[in-house]
């Protein structure tokens, strides 16, 4: 295959899913006000921890490893999430001209790749460190979760 041909289609490739990953996150916690405030994410990470410690029969030290990784990807969020003012007005400002602003989505996409270069292995150690704490029976309820929730918009 052709150099310009690869390039063409990474380059197709990284923008669509850019543009998907924005338009999927501007849609969940984003309403009129833009994205979750800090109160909404900590209350947000309460409930999910005590629901995970309720459902599994967390110990304390399972826990504590739990509430490690909820904090983890609360940071990895807030660091995607970066200064700007969320993924709709990220997405409009590149289509705001009278032609879409290839090197700004390009630069966002590199943003957001650096960002999760860099924060991806601390989320993957934390979620080690916790899932490798639970005993078989937990582990079991954790696979048997997860079997269950076939995709994003399947419930059940």
């Amino acid at each position: 295959m052709n150099p310009w041909i690869k390039r063409t289609l990474i380059g197709l490739t990284s923008v669509t899913v850019l543009a998907g990953g924005l338009a999927a996150c501007g849609h969940r916690g984003q309403h009129a006000q833009g994205p979750a405030s800090a109160e909404q994410v900590a209350e947000w990470r309460g409930k999910a921890v005590d629901r995970v410690t309720r459902k599994l029969d967390l110990t304390a030290e399972q826990r504590q490893k739990f509430e490690v990784l909820a904090d983890k990807l609360i940071a990895q969020r807030a660091a995607m999430i970066g200064q700007s003012q969320g993924p709709r007005t990220e997405m409009k400002a590149l289509v705001a001209g009278e032609k879409f602003d290839r090197a700004r989505a390009l630069n966002l996409l590199d943003e957001k790749t650096r960002v999760l270069q860099m924060s991806t292995p601390e989320v993957i150690t934390a979620l080690a460190d916790f899932y490798d704490s639970l005993n078989p029976a937990q582990q079991a309820e954790v696979r048997e979760f997860l079997d269950k929730r076939r995709g994003w918009f399947r419930r059940g």
